[in-house]
Order: C-alpha cells, then sequence, then structure tokens
C-alpha cells in the first residue's frame, strides 16, 4: 500500500491545438520541445508518479521527445479520444492511477515557465491543508496545476467536454484552497502566435531548472 501522501501528476497534453493551428507540443523554444519544459519541471519534482496523456500526433510527439519518455517515474498514455474535450483527457491519465494514488495534481502541457518549486510548494501546502482541492492563485487570477483528493475522482470520472475541472471547483468552494503565489510567469500558457512570441521573449529572462 502507497503512504497517504503519494500524489500523482497528469500532464494533459493531448489536444490538437486548434486554436494555434499546429501541434505546440513540438514547438521549439531554445532548441527545446514545448512539452519537454513542463515534463522537466514534473520529473525534477516531488511528484511520485507522473502520466503522460497524449492524443493528436502522439507518434511524431513520441519520436520527438525520445529518452525523456522512459523515466522509471513517467507512463505515457493516448487518449484516443482527445476530439471529445480535455475531460477525456483528464480521465484517460486518472483511469491509470486512481487505485493507486490518494491525491493527483493535473498539470497543463503548455506551460513552460512552470518551476519543479513550485508544484513542491503547492504539494506541501495541499498536504497540510486539509481540504479536498488545491487552486494556485496570482493577483486574483487561478491557474494551473491543481490538485484533487481522492474523494473527488468519482466526479472527474464524470466531468464532460473541454472544461477541466472547473465546475468541481466551483461546486465546493469550502473545500479548495486557494494558494497565492508571487510568480504569475507560472501561469503563463500558449494559444496564439501572438502568445508564443511573447513567451520566446520571456524565456530571454526565466528559465525553468530542469
Amino acid at each position: 500500500m502507497l503512504p497517504h501522501n503519494q500524489t500523482a501528476g497528469i500532464i494533459l497534453a493531448g489536444g490538437s491545438s486548434t486554436r494555434f493551428g499546429r501541434p505546440k507540443q513540438l514547438l521549439k523554444l531554445k532548441g527545446k520541445y514545448l512539452l519537454d519544459y513542463v515534463l522537466g519541471a514534473a520529473l525534477g519534482s516531488e511528484l511520485n508518479h507522473i502520466v503522460l496523456v497524449l492524443g493528436h500526433d502522439h507518434q511524431n510527439i513520441l519520436q520527438a521527445l525520445e529518452t525523456r519518455t522512459t523515466h522509471k517515474r513517467l507512463q505515457v498514455v493516448i487518449n484516443h479520444r482527445y476530439l471529445e474535450g480535455q475531460s477525456r483527457s483528464l480521465q484517460a491519465g486518472l483511469q491509470k492511477i486512481r487505485q493507486a494514488f490518494p491525491a493527483v495534481m493535473f498539470l497543463l502541457g503548455d506551460q513552460p515557465l512552470l518551476k519543479s518549486n513550485t508544484i513542491d510548494h503547492l504539494l506541501d501546502r495541499f498536504r497540510h491543508s486539509g481540504k479536498d482541492i488545491c487552486v494556485p492563485v496570482c493577483k486574483g487570477k487561478r491557474g494551473n496545476p491543481t490538485i484533487f483528493n481522492r474523494v473527488l475522482y468519482d466526479q472527474l470520472m464524470a466531468i464532460e467536454g473541454d472544461i477541466g475541472a472547473r465546475d468541481i471547483i466551483r461546486a465546493n468552494p469550502e473545500r479548495v484552497l486557494y494558494l497565492e503565489l508571487d510568480d504569475q510567469l507560472c501561469f503563463f500558457d500558449i494559444d496564439s502566435q501572438k502568445d508564443f512570441e511573447k513567451l520566446q521573449s520571456l524565456l530571454e529572462l526565466s528559465i525553468p531548472k530542469l
């Protein structure tokens, strides 16, 4: 039996990047793929097990990532229902860990400025909070990654569409730890070419330690 405080991480990277126009997972930033930054942050953190959920163009992504996907703490899952929205990727990952891990952190595959120490800070505060959900906040803006206790796994397995777990968070305000963070950059994600160009500038100033 695993210790009660072990947490699995699920990286949601199965989307088709419709708004961006090409697979974001394979964008190159300073010689590295976008997804490599998030993987590095997760693997460098205290997460006990990591599930990388791929979908669209998964064969090319796996080929590009090469040896990174063979890490002993990393498990790759292919979500063939990615067109049905982010919820399907979330559930494909959760299905793999729900019996073994009492808590799960959901990370987005397009947040390359997320750092390992931010992940660890969220894990530590969540484990000591007595709450069932942890949501990071910076200057009034809620972001990712988020953490959920296993008591909410059934609700997570029931969501539909491309909204993730937002409705569950809204429906359980008394069970949420809103954790204020100082680093607004860790929330930065990519939805457009303009976002990508801004990220390239930001990376000149702030590169996560992998």
